[in-house]
């Protein structure tokens, strides 16, 4: 494995289907989400954690880029989302968003599916580095795996999970073992939890826009 995602980069499209319900339309809400927002004016925009670059190829296909920017941890993700993104200006850079040095740049921050590996500490800087990324009035979107409020809560969701990736073609092996993961190798912070630290961030608008099984989408504006 060469990413803290459970799939090596060559195989992550085809299987992330399969463990993230609605994969394709977190993507759509957040595409609709930025014109809602920006119009169709050119923007700037950073995807941190960007994977195989989904976010980029919705954005370069969807919305009026001026400047696009995808960063990775995992230089075999980012190999990916280069030959993805063949034959556009977007440009890369190998680094994690608790390790991002950029101010007032952007008027669009997003980071999809992958804040939830971090501790809260490494979290906490994480946000703060992709706030002071955006411009004055700027718009960060996260996608993130969140906790239930209850130990019961937890546990009909991991069960909830485990079906979705049993139905949609993994065993049961497969989908008992991911659902393991929970609090191991991802660490999911409940939505109050996550609105709290926007808030705390200094946004100074927080809102959750999309929820469904384990995924939850959050905005903030700067």
């Amino acid at each position: 494995m060469d990413n803290t995602s459970s799939f090596d980069s060559c195989i992550y499209d085809n299987n992330i289907r399969k463990v993230i319900p609605y994969y394709d339309e977190i993507y759509s809400q957040i595409i609709d989400l930025i014109r809602t927002y920006c119009g169709y004016r050119e923007i700037s925009l950073l995807d941190t954690g960007c994977g195989s670059g989904m976010m980029g190829l919705k954005a370069d296909e969807f919305l009026n880029i001026s400047e696009m920017l995808l960063c990775d941890p995992s230089e075999n993700m980012l190999k990916s989302a280069e030959k993805k993104l063949t034959g556009t200006n977007c440009k890369f850079i190998k680094t994690g968003s608790e390790n991002l040095n950029f101010e007032n740049r952007f008027n669009v921050v997003t980071a999809i599916q992958s804040h939830h590996y971090f501790d809260i500490n490494t979290r906490k800087i994480a946000v703060m580095n992709c706030y002071n990324a955006l411009k004055p009035g700027g718009l960060f979107i996260c996608f993130e795996n969140t906790a239930p409020f209850s130990e019961t809560g937890i546990r009909i969701m991991k069960k909830r999970v485990e079906n979705y990736g049993i139905n949609a073609g993994r065993t049961r092996e497969e989908a008992v073992s991911h659902s393991a993961r929970y609090n191991k190798e991802y660490f999911p912070i409940t939505i109050k939890e996550h609105l709290d630290l926007l808030d705390k961030t200094g946004f100074r608008t927080a809102e959750l826009f999309w929820h469904s099984y384990m995924q939850s989408g959050f905005y903030a504006i700067k």
